[in-house]
C-alpha cells in the first residue's frame, strides 16, 4: 500500500512539473517574441522618418530644378534616395528573418530539454510500476511455494484480491505448462504466447522476473504483456512460472495533453527496438507497433533528438524525442512531441509578423512621407497595447500562478525609483493576504521591509534593462508572500513588468524528500549504491588533503540464504534489518555503512591511521554477527566473509577500492568463509587471468582466429567413411593451438558460444561448397550444436539461410544436439526439430548417455542418428555389465529407427565388440584423429579407413 501511495505521489508530482514546465517554456517564448516584434517597428520608424526627410528634400530639389533647368541632377538624387531606401528595406527584412531564426532555435533547444526531463520523469514512473507488478509475483510466488500449490488465485480474487483494471488475469502454471489455478476460469485458459517465457524458467534457475511484450491471448483476445516468475520446488527444481497479465494501456497513462499536447507521444522500447506499450495522442495502438514505421534504436541510454516524420512515424509528423534508460528492467521509456503542435503558434505569428513586414514595406513606397510616419507610430501604438492584453490574458490563463502589472515609477532625471501595481488577478492578491481590489495601486514599498524592497529593485531594474528575468528563489522571513518557495518571471512591458509568481513550496519538499528517498535503502535505512557513489570520491579527497587512510570493508553474508529460503523473505529481510542494526552499533559516529544489494554491505572507515584499526573493526563485526539471530523462537546463526582496501596503498578511485575489497571478500569466500581478509595483488591474478581470456576470445572472434577440423566416421563393418565431425580449434596469436577445454566451458558461461556456434556453421558449409567444387567424394558433415544456441531459437532459419548462400545441398549437413539440449516439455523444441528436418538435415543426439537419458523423449523427437558416449565405448570390454548396457542402447535405436555410432573407439578389441553387438558406425583415434581441412581429401579418396587386420 506504501508503495502503491509512494507511486500515485510521484506521478501526481511529476504531471504538475511537466505542466508547470510547458506553461513557463510557452509564456517565455511569447514574451521574447514580442520583444522581436517591437524592434521591427522601430526600425520601420526609423525607414519612414528618413522617407520624410527624403520626400521634403525631392520637393526642394524639383522645384529648383525647375527653375535652374537643372533635370538630370534631380534624377540622380531620386534615384539615390530610392537606393538608400532600398538598403532600408532590406536591413529590416534580415534582421526581422534573424531574429525569427534564433528564437526557432531557442525554442527547439527548449523542448529538447522539456522531452529529457518528461522521459525520465516517465522512466520513473516505468520503474515504480514494474517494481509493483514485481512484488505482486514476489507474493504470488511465495504464497504458492509455502502453502503446498494449495493457494487458489480464484478465491483470492473473489475476496476482492488481484481485481484491479490493470490486472487481465493471474495465473499459475505447472512444470508442464497447464494452468492449475487463475483469476478467469480454467476451461477459457488456452493462452499460447507463454512458450518463449516458460521454457526460459524451465532451463534457468533464476528467479527474477521475466518480460513478454505484447501478444494476444487466446483466452480473451485481448492484448497484454506477459509478466512471468519461476516456481520452484523445496530442492529448487523446476515447477512452473507465476503469470500476470497486464493491458499495455496501463503503462500508457502516463501520457498527459498539458505537457505532451495533442499529438504527442509515449512509449516502452525494448533492448532490440521492439515495441511495448505506446500511446500517439489520444490514440492507443494495437501493441504500439503501428506507431513507428520502423524500430527505433538509441545510440545512448539517455537523450533527445528530432525525429523526421515520414521515416519514423504513421502519422508523418516530426517529432522531438526524448528517451531514458530503465536499466533495471532493459526497457527504454520515449516521450515525444509533435513539432508541426509544438511550431504552431510559432507559425501563426510568424507569418502575421511578416504580413505586417509586408504591409509596412508597401506603405513605405507608396506614401515615403509624413503620412507613412504617422501609419507606423499609429500601427505601432496599437501592437503595444495589443501585446499587453495578450500578455495579460496569457499570464491569468495559469490558474496557479499569480500575475501582476507592475508600472515604473521614476524620478526627474529617469530613474526607476519604485513600482506600482497597475493590474493583477486574485491569486496574485492573495499571496500578499489582500484582495484584488485592495492590491491595486499600491506600491511596492509598501509592501516590502526596506532591505527586502532593495533586493527587489535589483532584480526588476534588472528585468527592466535586459526585457526579462526568471529565477527560484527561497522566501526569507521579511517577504509579505504566504509561501515558503517561489518562482518568478519577469517580462518588460511597455513602460512597466509582467510578473508572474508561482508557489513551488510543495515541488521544492517533494525533491527534497525524494533526494533523502534516492540516497537511503528502503528496507534498513541505510546509504544505498548512490549514495555511495556520490560520498566515496568526496572522502577519498579529503584522505588526501589531511594525508590519512581511508579504509573499505566489503560484508557479505555467510548462510543468509539458508535463513531466506528456509524461513521466507520476511524472515530474511527482518534479519538484514538486525544486521544492519549491529553494524552500526561497533562503528564510529564518523563511519558509514551502506547496503550494497542482497546480502551485501558496505562500511566506509574515515579516517583510518593504522591497517590494525581497520582490522579491530572487521573482528567485532565479525564478533557481533556471529551471536544468534531470533526470529519466532527459532536461533538462526550466520556469519560474515570480509575483505579490505586501503587507501591509498590499495588504490586511489572508487572504483578500484571497491573492486579489490570484493576481491579480497571473495578470497575469504574460497578460503572458508567467516573471517576477513586485506586485498593481495595476487587474488586479482585469477580474475585477470578469466577476464584477458575473455577478451581475447572476444577479438578472436572479431579477427576470425578460428579453423575447423574434421574426424570421420565409419560404417563399423566395411570401414567405408560415411560422414566427418566438424571440431573448433582456436589457434591464438603467440600462443598457438588453444584446447577447446579451455575456451569453449568460458564461451558457454558468457554468452559467446552463440557467436562461436554461426562461425562453425558457416565455416563448415563453405567448406563442404570447396570440396565439392574440388570434384571430391563429399560426405556429410556434423555441426556441433550448443544447448545455447539451439534455445537461442531461429536456429532452423540460420541453417537454411547457410545453406543457400553456400549453395550445397542439405543432405550433407548434420547437426548434432546434447539431450540437456532437448529436455522440456516445451512446443518450441519440437517446432525447430521439425523445422530442422524438413530442410533435410539430419539431426544427430551426442554423448548419449552422459545426460537425462530418456526412451520417451527420443521418440518424441523422432532423432536420426544416435551416438553413444566414449565412457560406454571405453566400459565395452571391461565388464559384462558394460557389454549388456550398450546392447540395451543398441537395441532401443534400432526400435526406434536410429543409427547408432558408437565414440572414442581406440582400440581393434572395441571394434570386434561393437561389431558383434551390431553396432552401426564407429569414430575415434581408432580411426582417424581430428585433422585440419587440407589432409581431408586424402581420407575422402581412400573412402576405406578402418586398418586391414580389423577389415580382414
Amino acid at each position: 500500500m506504501f508503495a502503491k501511495n509512494k507511486l500515485v505521489l510521484s506521478r501526481t508530482h511529476s504531471e504538475n512539473q511537466a505542466e508547470q514546465e510547458n506553461f513557463c517554456y510557452t509564456f517565455l517564448y511569447r514574451q521574447r517574441y514580442a520583444h522581436t516584434c517591437r524592434t521591427i517597428p522601430s526600425c520601420l520608424f526609423k525607414c519612414s522618418f528618413n522617407i520624410v526627410i527624403a520626400s521634403h528634400l525631392i520637393t526642394s530639389i524639383r522645384k529648383w530644378t525647375q527653375e535652374h533647368a537643372l533635370l538630370r541632377y534631380s534624377c540622380t538624387f531620386i534615384i539615390g534616395w530610392s537606393i538608400v531606401f532600398l538598403v532600408l528595406v532590406l536591413a529590416v527584412w534580415r534582421s526581422h528573418y534573424s531574429t525569427i531564426d534564433r528564437d526557432k532555435k531557442q525554442m527547439r533547444a527548449n523542448a529538447l530539454k522539456d522531452v529529457a526531463s518528461l522521459s525520465r520523469a516517465y522512466a520513473q514512473y516505468l520503474t515504480r510500476t514494474i517494481e509493483q507488478i514485481d512484488q505482486v509475483s514476489m507474493h504470488v510466488k511465495y504464497d504458492w511455494e509455502h502453502s503446498r500449490h494449495s493457494l487458489r488465485l480464484e478465491e483470492q480474487r473473489s475476496q476482492g484480491l488481484f481485481i484491479a483494471p490493470q490486472f487481465e488475469l493471474v495465473a499459475i502454471l505447472d512444470a508442464k505448462g497447464k494452468p492449475v489455478t487463475s483469476t478467469i476460469p480454467i476451461e477459457k485458459w488456452q493462452d499460447t504466447t507463454l512458450r518463449g517465457q516458460f521454457f526460459y524458467h524451465q532451463n534457468n534457475n533464476s528467479s527474477a522476473m521475466q518480460i513478454g511484450f505484447p501478444a494476444v491471448i487466446n483466452s480473451s483476445g485481448k492484448l497484454v504483456i506477459q509478466f512471468t516468475r519461476r516456481l520452484e520446488t523445496a530442492d529448487e527444481t523446476f515447477d512452473g512460472i507465476v503469470v500476470i497479465s497486464v493491458e499495455p494501456s496501463y503503462f500508457s497513462s502516463f501520457y498527459d495533453s498539458q505537457s505532451l499536447g495533442k499529438n504527442g507521444l509515449i512509449a516502452i522500447l525494448a533492448s532490440d527496438g521492439a515495441i511495448g506499450a505506446s500511446r500517439l495522442g489520444d490514440v492507443i495502438p494495437f501493441g504500439g507497433g503501428n506507431v513507428f514505421t520502423q524500430n527505433i534504436q538509441f545510440k545512448t541510454t539517455v537523450g533527445s533528438d528530432e525525429f523526421s516524420g515520414p521515416s519514423t512515424f504513421v502519422d508523418q509528423h516530426s517529432r522531438i524525442l526524448g528517451w531514458q534508460s530503465v536499466d533495471a528492467f532493459s526497457l527504454t521509456a520515449v516521450v515525444g512531441l509533435d513539432e508541426q503542435e509544438l511550431f504552431g503558434n510559432y507559425q501563426a505569428i510568424w507569418a502575421q509578423a511578416k504580413m505586417t513586414a509586408v504591409t509596412t514595406t508597401i506603405a513605405l513606397f507608396l506614401f515615403g512621407s509624413i503620412a507613412a510616419f504617422i501609419s507606423t507610430r499609429l500601427a505601432w501604438r496599437k501592437y503595444q497595447a495589443k501585446q499587453v492584453r495578450d500578455t495579460y490574458r496569457l499570464a491569468t490563463e495559469a490558474t496557479d500562478e499569480g500575475f501582476y502589472m507592475m508600472n515604473a515609477i521614476r524620478d526627474a532625471h529617469g530613474k526607476i525609483i519604485d513600482f506600482q501595481v497597475v493590474d493583477c488577478n486574485v491569486r496574485g492578491a492573495l499571496f500578499f493576504g489582500l484582495n484584488r481590489e485592495e492590491l491595486i495601486g499600491m506600491k511596492m514599498s509598501s509592501l516590502q521591509g526596506e532591505i527586502y524592497f532593495t533586493k527587489l529593485m535589483q532584480i526588476y531594474s534588472r528585468a527592466m534593462e535586459t526585457g526579462f528575468y526568471e529565477d527560484e528563489y527561497e522566501l526569507s522571513e521579511l517577504s509579505p508572500l504566504n509561501m515558503a518557495w517561489a518562482r518568478r518571471r519577469l517580462t518588460r512591458s511597455g513602460s512597466g513588468l509582467a510578473v508572474a509568481i508561482q508557489d513551488i513550496s510543495e515541488r521544492k519538499e517533494a525533491e527534497r524528500e525524494l533526494q533523502r528517498l534516492a540516497t537511503k535503502d528502503v528496507l534498513t535505512g541505510l546509504y544505498n549504491r548512490h549514495w555511495l557513489t556520490e560520498y566515496l570520491p568526496n572522502a577519498i579527497q579529503r584522505a588526501k588533503t589531511s594525508q590519512q587512510m581511508l579504509a573499505l570493508l566489503f560484508i557479505d553474508l555467510d548462510g543468509f540464504k539458508n535463513v531466506n529460503d528456509s524461513q521466507g523473505h520476511i524472515a530474511g529481510d527482518q534479519l538484514l534489518k538486525s544486521v544492519a542494526s549491529r553494524l552500526l552499533s561497533v562503528l564510529r559516529p564518523s563511519d558509514n555503512v551502506v547496503r550494497l544489494g542482497g546480502d551485501e554491505f558496505l562500511v566506509v572507515l574515515e579516517p583510518v591511521e593504522r591497517d590494525s584499526q581497520s582490522a579491530r573493526v572487521a573482528e567485532r563485526i565479525g564478533d557481533t554477527l556471529q551471536q544468534p539471530f531470533w526470529w519466532e523462537g527459532q536461533k538462526h546463526q550466520i556469519g560474515a566473509s570480509i575483505g579490505i582496501s586501503i587507501y591509498p596503498v590499495d588504490g586511489d578511485t572508487t572504483e578500484i577500492l571497491l573492486k579489490n575489497a570484493d576481491i579480497a571478500m571473495y578470497s575469504v569466500k574460497a578460503s572458508g568463509k567467516g573471517h576477513y581478509n586485506f586485498f593481495k595483488p595476487e587474488l586479482y591474478e585469477k580474475l585477470r587471468v578469466r577476464v584477458d581470456m575473455e577478451r581475447a576470445l572476444e577479438q578472436a572472434i572479431e579477427e576470425d582466429q578460428f579453423v575447423l577440423f574434421y574426424q570421420p566416421r565409419v560404417n563399423a563393418l566395411t570401414g567405408k567413411m560415411t560422414s566427418m565431425e566438424a571440431l573448433i580449434r582456436w589457434i591464438r596469436p603467440d600462443y598457438g593451438l588453444v584446447p577447446p577445454v579451455e575456451f569453449i566451458p568460458l564461451a558457454e558461461s558468457n554468452g559467446m558460444i552463440l557467436r562461436l556456434g554461426e562461425i562453425v556453421m558457416a565455416k563448415a558449409c563453405a567448406q563442404i561448397a570447396a570440396w565439392q567444387a574440388a570434384s571430391l567424394p563429399v560426405v556429410p558433415v556434423s555441426i556441433n550444436v550448443s544447448a545455447k544456441q539451439f534455445s537461442a531459437g531461429s536456429l532452423p532459419k540460420k541453417l537454411a539461410e547457410c545453406l543457400q548462400s553456400c549453395g550445397i545441398d542439405s543432405t550433407l549437413l548434420e547437426v548434432e544436439i546434447t539431450e540437456s539440449a532437448m529436455m522440456g516439455e516445451d512446443n518450441a523444441i519440437l517446432a525447430d526439430l521439425r523445422d530442422i528436418r524438413e530442410l533435410g538435415v539430419k539431426l544427430l543426439v551426442d554423448d548419449f548417455g552422459t545426460g537425462y537419458s530418456s526412451l520417451s523423449q527420443l521418440q518424441r523427437l523422432d532423432m536420426d542418428i544416435l551416438k553413444i558416449d566414449r565412457v560406454f565405448t571405453n566400459e565395452l570390454t571391461k565388464s559384462k555389465e558394460g557389454e549388456i548396457f550398450f546392447k540395451a542402447i543398441v537395441s532401443m535405436a534400432h526400435a526406434l529407427d536410429m543409427t547408432v555410432v558408437a565414440e572414442g573407439v581406440e582400440t581393434q578389441e572395441q571394434v570386434d565388440a561393437l561389431r558383434q553387438l551390431n553396432c552401426d558406425e564407429i569414430q575415434g583415434y581408432f580411426i582417424s584423429r581430428p585433422v585440419s581441412a587440407d589432409y581431408v581429401p586424402d581420407l575422402m579418396l581412400k573412402q576405406f579407413l578402418l586398418p586391414l587386420a580389423v577389415n580382414s
